[in-house]
């Protein structure tokens, strides 16, 4: 059997041989409960759910297995906690290719590896064919709060520096180019990866973080100005030290699309107290997620709420939220 078949989903044999020979060897999960009993050494927790469409379901470097895994973690990351658990929950249309779910699940298996966390418990549905888009993924996730740990986009003041952990704008070029048949010299592959190392050896540096996010969907722009808007801040950045690779440079000045809203999945944006900001900049770059770490802008009092560009030309320009879909179904 090469295909999933709408009994896969019904409950009975056919569902359980699914996830007695694909999903349980792969995650380690034990037992057929519909709950997983967990040890949890603190009381102060992190919770995060999110759902994975993304379009298609390969993508260079990366697919949609790895990246709801990754996403998942990376948001308890930047929440300041240490991600421990997750769940998964699998929406299959009839007549996907079996083999194309096993590496799914496989890369699943490895992120969660990497990332030394556990992929504890799950739910698959089938679908009739042509209602799934082929394969739907919903994930959520748990970790333990660091103690004396605050990330909040109120805690960010005059003063502070922002940073920004690594290249930007490299998966949503590479879900573009290979939904649209376009290829680029060096070709341009997801930077989807699990962020919790990386926050981990932030933390062990010292100092105290105000703010982190994952810029996912709407890109840099969309999370600076959320975070301009949440403190009541003025959130300045300089264009010149934007860590913009030349290929995706080259992708978005040819495709008319503005590098600063296209989507990420493998970096973060952390907003510090300056007198930090160099020695946190100096340890992230000793860790190989966070090699192209920089200070990308400084926060003011004013004007409240607004995100300003400093342009190469010394002029600077208004950066909004991103106003409908620039790239679709990008996670």
């Amino acid at each position: 059997m090469d295909k999933i078949l709408l009994g896969h989903g019904s409950g009975g044999k056919l569902m359980h041989a699914l996830i007695r020979e694909h999903f349980s060897p792969a995650f380690g999960i034990e037992g057929a409960g519909d709950s997983a009993l967990v040890d949890v050494p603190s009381t102060h927790l992190a919770y995060t759910t999110d759902s994975y469409v993304v379009t298609p379901l390969f993508f260079p470097g990366g697919n949609i297995g790895d990246l709801a895994v990754c996403g998942t973690v990376n948001d308890l990351a930047v929440a300041g906690a240490e991600p421990l658990y997750l769940t998964a929950g699998f929406i299959i249309e009839e007549g996907f290719p079996l083999t194309d779910l096993k590496k799914i699940i496989s890369s699943m298996a490895a992120a969660a590896k990497a990332a030394g966390i556990r992929i504890v418990a799950g739910d698959t549905k089938v679908v009739n064919r042509g209602k799934a888009d082929g394969l739907f993924i919903n994930t959520s996730g748990v970790g333990v709060v660091r103690d004396g740990v605050s990330i909040a986009a109120s805690r960010i003041a005059a003063g502070d520096k922002v940073i920004v952990s690594g290249e930007i704008g490299n998966h949503g070029i590479a879900i573009l180019a290979e939904r649209n048949g376009l290829s680029f010299t060096p070709p341009i592959e997801t930077d989807s990866r699990p962020l919790n190392s990386l926050t981990k050896a932030m933390f062990d540096a010292g100092g105290d973080i105000h703010f982190m996010r994952d810029p996912t969907r709407g890109g840099l722009a969309t999370t600076l100005k959320e975070a301009a808007l949440e403190s009541g801040c003025c959130i300045r950045i300089r264009e010149a030290s934007l860590p913009v690779p030349p290929q995706v440079k080259g992708a978005c000045s040819l495709l008319g699309l503005d590098p600063l809203y296209i989507a990420n999945e493998g970096i973060l944006i952390a907003v510090v107290e300056a007198a930090y900001a160099e020695s946190l900049v100096a340890a992230m770059r000793k860790h190989p997620d966070g090699l192209q770490a920089s200070i990308i802008g400084d926060v003011t009092a004013s004007p409240e709420g607004m995100v300003l560009l400093e342009t190469g030309i010394g002029g600077s320009r208004i950066v909004d939220m991103l106003p409908g879909e620039q790239l679709p179904r990008i996670c």
